[in-house]
């Protein structure tokens, strides 16, 4: 990879994040690209421009994205589904701060939002987007869907429910061109096995001319950041922690700019796989089962299979996912050993081991700087982690510790930030 070349197709990005989104329970595997495939043929049905088909596709692959908890995430199947606005207001605040997706992130605050519900569209600001109301019932198509059984079969039923509930809970216009393609069989068959996602995306224009350089990707991977950090209060400033430490230690062993800024980008995207992890296994405050822990240690195989589809970021991939081998070959879950493992991989690897001690988990308070710095050396000793770099922490610790600080305290701010704004938006009902 050239790295002074960085182009990033937003839509891989975007692909990469709804994948992971989707790990996190059998149950809900492929949710979001069938949901986006539902939405892209509902758009280009209802003669929409390409561009904003692209929007309301790349909102549906983002759609549940503030569903926090597992519990969550299947309440969500149910197809009349109580209390649906807060995950859609959640994953608005998540979103919005990135200004390719400040359309999206309408799109996405209003989801589950019924028809005739103008009282409740007004209180959360307003005029509803039409892309709300083609992924309001692309989302509720989906959940009908059995893909256990053969899908022609359900079709019948399935256009009943949606027509029955046609100026209710979704808008009759969208249900309009839902009766228009639901007589293909092409669109049921393509509609209940996993859906070519990116293809979607890039067809539909749009996002699929614009492309991140490293300044975007650094915006893009704070907003995957606080996705994966914010479902626990103990997680919520992690990632931050892990991106200043190794962006600080890269700065003072040899790294160039570009590729500080590269490290930092890793930092942000190293914990993306533990979205396949519950909240409830992040938070739970006693000791974790023996298949509790095993879905804790397949987090790095996640992140490096979600990344690996974006050849740009090889690089960047190598240096987040490593973050748990060690140069012993005794860490998961690829063994590597100190041979295959690059310097950007053992500097994440001492980042996350520092910051994961110093903060508090449901189980323990966070440990004195003091106290971690020494756990550190002493797997350095035991050539677990690199003993030049957890040296180059140690004499450079006051600096780097104060950054670290920094960007955890600025995280932290965030995180309250959007549990008041979550509250505040439900306050009055």
């Amino acid at each position: 990879m050239k790295q002074e070349n960085l182009h990033i197709p937003l839509s891989s990005m975007i692909s990469a994040i709804s994948a992971a989104l989707d790990l996190v329970s059998p149950l809900v595997v492929d949710h979001h690209r069938q949901v986006a495939y539902l939405a892209s043929h509902l758009s280009e049905a209802m003669g929409l421009s390409q561009e904003l088909k692209a929007e309301i596709t790349a909102a549906a692959a983002l759609h549940d994205a503030g569903a926090l908890s597992l519990k969550e995430r299947l309440d969500i199947l149910n197809f009349e589904i109580l209390f649906p606005h807060r995950h859609a207001e959640a994953g608005y605040l998540l979103t919005r701060s990135f200004e390719p997706f400040s359309n999206i992130a309408e799109i996405i605050r209003y989801h589950h939002l019924s028809w005739n519900d103008g009282a409740g569209a007004r209180s959360r600001g307003g005029k509803v987007p039409v892309g709300s109301h083609i992924l309001h019932l692309s989302d509720r198509v989906a959940v009908l869907i059995n893909r256990h059984r053969n899908v022609i079969g359900q079709v019948k039923g399935i256009k009943e429910k949606i027509l029955r509930d046609s100026g209710r809970m979704f808008m009759p216009e969208v249900v309009e061109a839902f009766m228009e393609i639901a007589e293909r069989e092409s669109f049921w068959f393509d509609a209940s096995s996993p859906s070519p996602l990116g293809l979607l995306i890039e067809k539909g224009g749009g996002l699929a001319s614009f492309t991140l350089d490293m300044k975007g990707l650094c915006s893009l991977s704070m907003i995957f950041r606080q996705i994966v950090d914010f479902r626990s209060r103990f997680t919520s400033v992690h990632s931050s922690g892990v991106s200043a430490t190794s962006e600080a230690l890269a700065g003072c062993t040899g790294f160039t700019g570009r590729e500080c800024r590269m490290m930092g980008v890793a930092g942000q995207l190293h914990d993306l796989g533990k979205l396949a992890v519950s909240s409830e296994i992040l938070e739970k405050p006693a000791r974790l089962t023996r298949n509790e822990f095993s879905i804790i240690r397949s987090h790095t195989f996640h992140t490096h299979r979600i990344l690996a589809h974006i050849e740009a970021l090889d690089v960047i991939n190598a240096w987040a996912s490593f973050h748990h081998e060690r140069l012993d070959g005794n860490g998961y879950p690829f063994h590597h050993t100190d041979r295959e493992l690059p310097k950007g991989s053992r500097i994440i690897a001492i980042s996350d081991v520092f910051t994961a001690l110093t903060e508090d988990r449901p189980y323990r308070r966070g440990m004195k700087s003091a106290d971690a710095l020494r756990i550190l050396e002493r797997m350095a000793k035991a050539s677990r982690l690199d003993a030049e770099l957890v040296s180059a922490l140690v004499q450079r610790y006051d600096e780097i510790d104060a950054v670290r600080m920094d960007a955890q305290n600025k995280a932290a701010i965030e995180y309250e930030e959007f549990e008041k704004s979550l509250e505040a938006a439900f306050a009055e009902q």
